[in-house]
């Protein structure tokens, strides 16, 4: 028996079988401790944008600790490479003038916003908008403020029913039950509402037509704050050569969290980015913000991000993730027709979702895909992800649409 504890595991399970020790990554390939080689189907767990391998990056981050790894940004302590690195999101977001605070990875993004979105109405002088609703279905991270605005009942389970206080969720696909829930509660006790612009591990849904905006314009009417949780979409995977799917869908939320492809997964590193307005009262002088993480802003975090967004924009990848939105809509999109599969949800950026008939079936069909050459992951009630890193190209598609041919038909 091992000593290592996995993450969303059956331990007994991985004691009794044994881990899937990967070795190696090159491309949208990676290999496994005996020399298997897999397509990776799912970009690692939705991060590595640019492919694995990219020594490009590996150099950046060397080079970085090898001048300084980290120092506390704490107070008024910064360092060159993430200073840079600020100005350089903060020009990718949807608001101009935004702020940007850098967190350890999304569940901590999440958390800061959560955080943000009350203590921000502290300072407006209405300390009662405490409540955050969230949607049934979504995933925010496992921190304490993200379990419990989980829309999976799974990841809430066995932790108390107040796990925190103050949160709500609503229909995933309705716009008006938020309306319904603000006339309910009253908006003075409503500090923000946060939702995925595509469903990501709950499940892999794609917004209902119109529903974004929909959601976005009741939160504007009612003095609510938006967040828009882009952890999974931020930083290319949308397509449409939009960094966020905010900005394609031209949602100009008040905060945005991120993570991901912020690095291409190469390092640990997030990002809580805020309107102009929201961080206007913590820097307008004499308030203190007692919030932050000891590896948030990571020197070396901050470097491979660098040279992350230096290969997707020297390499044209945003481009490629819309041909990828294309290619995975048209190959794909026939499984619906195969008796183990209820639907494939496609057509949005680098994203799709394999639903199966038979949930059930879902690990099994996830083992089988590994036996063709395919690594890849169940998400929600059985829809197998596929969320491929930028470079893979329209062949690849192709032969990884027939290898889930063949492990469904």
């Amino acid at each position: 028996m091992g000593s290592l504890w996995h993450g969303f595991a059956d331990m007994g399970a991985v004691t009794d079988n044994g881990p899937f020790v990967i070795t190696r990554g090159e491309g949208v390939r990676i290999y496994d401790d005996v020399g298997h080689e897999y397509l990776d189907a799912t970009a690692g767990l939705w991060f590595t944008n640019v492919g694995h391998g990219r020594r490009e990056i590996a150099e950046a981050v060397a080079g970085q600790l090898s001048s300084i790894a980290h120092f506390s940004n704490f107070g008024d302590y910064s360092n060159d490479t993430l200073e840079a690195l600020a100005e350089r999101v903060a020009a990718m977001a949807p608001a101009a003038g935004a702020k940007v605070m850098f967190t350890s990875g999304g569940s901590d993004a999440v958390d800061t916003a959560v955080k943000l979105a009350r203590r921000y109405w502290t300072e407006q002088g209405l300390p009662g908008k405490r409540i955050i609703v969230s949607r049934t279905k979504a995933y925010h991270g496992m921190h304490v403020g993200g379990t419990a605005l989980a829309g999976i009942p799974l990841n809430r389970e066995g932790y108390g029913p107040d796990f925190v206080p103050d949160t709500e969720r609503i229909d995933w696909d309705d716009a008006k039950a938020l309306l319904g829930l603000i006339e309910r509660v009253g908006a003075e006790n409503i500090a923000a509402f946060i939702a995925e612009p595509i469903i990501g591990a709950g499940g892999i849904y794609l917004p209902p037509e119109g529903y974004l905006r929909e959601v976005r314009d009741i939160c504007r009417d009612h003095d609510v704050l938006f967040i828009a949780d882009e952890v999974v979409t931020g930083y290319g995977r949308i397509g449409h050569r939009h960094w966020f799917a905010s900005t394609r869908f031209e949602l100009d939320p008040d905060i945005i969290t991120s993570a991901k492809g912020l690095t291409s997964g190469y390092v640990p590193m997030g990002a809580m980015i805020a309107a102009p307005h929201v961080a206007e009262p913590f820097f307008a002088g004499g308030t203190w913000w007692r919030h932050g993480y000891t590896y948030g802003g990571h020197a070396g975090a901050a470097a491979a991000a660098m040279a992350n967004f230096d290969i997707i924009e020297r390499e044209g990848l945003l481009d490629e993730a819309t041909r990828l939105e294309g290619d995975l809509q048209r190959a794909f999109a026939p499984l619906a027709d195969l008796d183990a599969v209820a639907e494939v949800r496609t057509g949005l950026g680098a994203v799709t979702a394999v639903q199966l008939a038979d949930p059930s079936d879902a690990p099994a069909a996830v083992l089988r895909l590994r036996t063709l050459g395919v690594a890849g992951r169940a998400a929600g009630l059985g829809a197998l992800q596929v969320s491929p890193s930028f470079v893979m190209t329209t062949d690849e598609v192709d032969t990884l649409a027939e290898r889930f041919a063949d492990a469904l038909g």
